[in-house]
C-alpha cells in the first residue's frame, strides 16, 4: 500500500472546511490544469487525467466534521481511496489532511507516485488558497 498525504491549516472553523469537501462539486475548484472533462454531483465526480485516464468517484463515507472518503465508482488503473480528514486546530482554525491510498506494483509505484504527490500538495495548496 502506497500512502501519499499533504496537511495545511485553513482559517475556518472545521464544519466550513468539512462541508467544502463534502460536495464534489467544489472539488473541481481544486484540480490542477490537466484534468478536463469534469462532471460532477454532491456525491460523485468523474473526469480525465490527460496522458492518463479516466477517473470516476464517489463518497463512500462521510464522518460529520471529521472526514470524507471517496473510491473509484468504475473501473480504475489500480485500487485507491482518497481520504480527506479534518480536525479542529482551534475554534476558529482547521487542519486538512489530503491522503491517497493506493494498490501500485514496484513499476507503477515508479510511475505513479510522482504525480499523485503533484496532486495531493496541489489540492491542499488550493484548499489553502480557496478558504483561507
Amino acid at each position: 500500500m502506497t500512502v501519499i498525504q499533504n496537511s495545511t491549516l485553513i482559517s475556518k472553523p472545521v464544519e466550513e472546511v468539512y462541508n467544502f469537501l463534502a460536495d464534489l462539486n467544489n472539488h473541481e475548484q481544486l484540480m490542477p490544469e490537466n484534468i478536463y472533462n469534469w462532471e460532477s454531483t454532491a456525491d460523485e465526480a468523474r473526469f480525465t487525467i490527460k496522458n492518463m485516464a479516466k477517473l470516476a468517484l464517489r463518497i463512500s463515507q462521510r464522518v460529520e466534521n471529521k472526514e470524507l472518503v471517496s473510491v473509484p465508482s468504475e473501473e480504475a488503473p489500480f485500487a485507491i481511496t482518497l481520504r480527506w480528514k479534518v480536525e479542529p486546530a482551534s475554534e476558529t482554525t482547521t487542519t486538512a489532511t489530503f491522503v491517497i491510498e493506493a494498490e501500485l506494483n514496484m513499476m507503477m509505484k515508479m510511475m505513479a507516485s510522482g504525480p499523485l504527490q503533484k496532486l495531493v500538495d496541489h489540492q491542499v495548496s488550493k484548499l489553502k488558497e480557496i478558504l483561507g
